[in-house]
């Protein structure tokens, strides 16, 4: 399956509306979700060896709250050091760190996991995460295609930090409220 041009331009504007990164980020999130068609995703921002969630969907609201250390999430640590798509497969034996966090789906482990590892030039900066619960969900999609997702999500999560830094250091107008 390819992206229509829609598809991407609808992305990339949701990603440009003027309003807060919150926002913007939950858009992106539930736009994924719907075009990928994805049981639950979310937008990850790194920071010391953990990812912190930024936005999700289908997701238990509880892990908006959560810190995900490297070091007790090995499939966020392998899209942490991939540099590129990772595809987990359905029968691996690595822990997600989701399972039992989709509601109505609390009993059942997720099948299909995707990593899509989030850079400034060389510099991790978060991943997005997509989860659906049939073991061939995201087959239809190339990594190519992922790839284009991936970047979009790095732009405007890497222009979110460059903002929120320059507000911190009193260079911008506006709450200097971290996210």
């Amino acid at each position: 399956m390819s992206f229509s041009v829609d598809v991407l331009a609808n992305i990339a504007i949701e990603l440009q509306r003027g309003i807060g990164h919150q926002d913007r980020f939950q858009r992106l999130i539930t736009t994924l979700r719907q075009v990928l068609e994805c049981d639950a995703s979310a937008l990850l921002r790194y920071d010391s060896r953990q990812f912190i969630p930024l936005a999700i969907d289908g997701l238990a609201k509880d892990v908006l709250g959560r810190r995900f250390a490297l070091e007790g999430h090995p499939r966020l640590e392998a899209i942490a050091r991939a540099g590129d798509v990772v595809r987990f497969p359905a029968d691996s034996e690595l822990p997600d760190p989701y399972d039992g966090l989709i509601p109505g789906q609390e009993s059942l482990k997720v099948h299909a996991c995707v990593g899509l590892p989030l850079f400034a030039g060389q510099n991790l900066i978060g991943a997005l995460t997509l989860d659906g619960m049939q073991p061939d969900q995201f087959d239809v999609f190339s990594d190519e295609e992922l790839r284009l997702i991936a970047a979009l999500a790095a732009g405007a999560l890497s222009n979110a930090l460059l903002i929120e830094q320059l507000e911190s250091q009193n260079m911008l107008p506006g709450d200097a409220t971290p996210f």
